[in-house]
Parts: C-alpha cells; sequence; structure tokens
C-alpha cells in the first residue's frame, strides 16, 4: 500500500634578506684595504681552535637524545589515540553521546532505530485511497513494502535502513496523531516500482525506470501498543531539557521517515509500558 508522501592568499617576501645582504656589499666595498700583519704577529704561532669540532659533537649530542623524546612522544600520542577509541566504543555500546571539542558527536549506532509515517484514515491520491494503519501492517501475512515516498531526506534515511532493525509505526495526518506500535526492517532498499506507474498514487513522470530515484524497504509487524503515545504528548516531552528534546520527529516535523537514537527508543518504550499498566 501507499505510504504517506513528504509533504590562503601567501604573503609576499618582504625583501629585507636581499636589502641586508646588498648593505653587507655596500659596506664592504667602503672599508679601507687590510693593512699588512706586523711581524710579531707573523711570528705568533697559530692556535688551533676546536670549537668547530666542538658544536659539531653537541650538535650530534642533541639529535642523539632528541630521538628517544620524539619516540616517546609518539608512543604516548598512540596511547593516548587507543584509549580514546577505547572510550568511544564504549560510549556507542551505551548508546551514549561521545563529545570531541565540547562538540556532541552522534555515534553511528544512533540510526539503529526509525520511526515511520502512514496515513490510518481515508485519503485519496491519483484516484487511489492511500489509508494504511498499524492494524492493515498486522493482518498483512507477507512483508509490506513502504512505498511512495518523494522525499529525498526520508528516501535516504531508507536507504541507511538494515535488515533487522526496528521502527515506530506513527499514525499521521489523522485526529490523533502519535505513535501506535513497532516493526522491523525484513528487507533493505530497493527501488520503489510504483513511481514508474501512471496510476500509482505517488507517480513520478521525471524518475527514469532506468535509474530510478526512489526506493522501498520490506517490513513487517512486530506490536501494537495498548495505549498510543500522542503527538502532544511526545512535544512535552521534547521540551528543552526533556528526553525527547533533540528527536528528529520533532525538529523536522514534515519528514515522514526518521531517525530514532537507542535512548529514545528505550525512553519511548517504557513510556509505552507504563501506560499499559
Amino acid at each position: 500500500m501507499p505510504k504517506r508522501k513528504s509533504p590562503p592568499a601567501g604573503e609576499e617576501s618582504t625583501g629585507e634578506p636581499a636589502r641586508r645582504r646588498s648593505s653587507r656589499l655596500q659596506k664592504s666595498a667602503n672599508a679601507s684595504p687590510p693593512t699588512a700583519p706586523s711581524k710579531a704577529a707573523q711570528n705568533k704561532p697559530k692556535v688551533s681552535s676546536t670549537k668547530p669540532t666542538a658544536a659539531k659533537d653537541t650538535e650530534k649530542e642533541q639529535l642523539s637524545s632528541a630521538e628517544p623524546k620524539t619516540l616517546d612522544r609518539k608512543a604516548q600520542s598512540q596511547k593516548r589515540q587507543a584509549t580514546a577509541e577505547k572510550r568511544s566504543t564504549a560510549s556507542k555500546a551505551n548508546g551514549e553521546t561521545a563529545v570531541t571539542s565540547g562538540k556532541a558527536v552522534v555515534p553511528e549506532e544512533e540510526s539503529n532505530y526509525w520511526l515511520l509515517k502512514a496515513e490510518p484514515e481515508s485519503r485519496f491520491e491519483n484516484g487511489v485511497d492511500v489509508k494504511f494503519s498499524i492494524d492493515d501492517l498486522k493482518a498483512k501475512t507477507e512483508p509490506e513494502p513502504w512505498d511512495g515516498i518523494r522525499s529525498y531526506a526520508a528516501r535516504n534515511n531508507l536507504r541507511a535502513m538494515k535488515k533487522g532493525q526496528l521502527a515506530f509505526f506513527y499514525h499521521s495526518n489523522c485526529k490523533e496523531p502519535g505513535i501506535y506500535g513497532t516493526m522491523e526492517i525484513v528487507q533493505e532498499h530497493s527501488p520503489d516500482l510504483s513511481a514508474h506507474d501512471p496510476k500509482a498514487p505517488y507517480y513520478d513522470s521525471k524518475s527514469d525506470p532506468s535509474d530510478p530515484k526512489w526506493s522501498v524497504v520490506h517490513v513487517k509487524f512486530r506490536s501494537k501498543f495498548a495505549v498510543p503515545i500522542l503527538l502532544k504528548e511526545l512535544r512535552e516531552m521534547g521540551a528543552p531539557g526533556k528526553p525527547l528534546e533533540h528527536m528528529q520527529l520533532l525538529k523536522q516535523s514534515r519528514l515522514s521517515v526518521t531517525k530514532v537514537s537507542p535512548a529514545e527508543w528505550k525512553y519511548l518504550l517504557e513510556v509505552a509500558e507504563q501506560k499499559a499498566s
């Protein structure tokens, strides 16, 4: 059944070194010719200077002593990197948000859960009723294609889904919109053939069958909540400082396929259990 359509620049040389060289050459040209050394100076024994050798020895010692320090720094850097990776892995495993330089970094695992919208009340599109509720999904005996997505952002979320991941079933465009249950992704994305069918509710004449731009995933029913979590409740839970403050559903309300973080998923399941008790 068709689902809801997502209504340096470099610095120039200053020329200073060239001017300094010109100045030295000018001084050399204007200087008086050297005077002949006196006999006493000629007869003075020459003393061999050891400064160049000492300088070279000192330089070698400095280089030699720097090598262990460089190695130590590399080892320390590698150790810090390994520690950071371990912490990041642990944070991801717990569904936590990693923090780098004061900015929140959302781990990849944050996209392990999803929310998909469908319309439970009759509405005709291109002469076809696009009604589809969680009860309709429950009645299906085979995996259901989640088709009709015509938003690039929603499509990209579909394409990111993996087999075995879970999603909330959200009733949209109805009297009491909200989350009514859960479903499972049983088949990853494939071309949405309904986009090429002129009789389909969401036919797209600009989509080339040889290079389809729209996708579907296949889902199956998992559970129906005894009491749904309505949109007005979700908005209250999404207030600043509340558990759903950053939920994509509330931030991008017109998006028909949204991400759900592990923390949000766990929290909402707990809410559903409390409402049922």
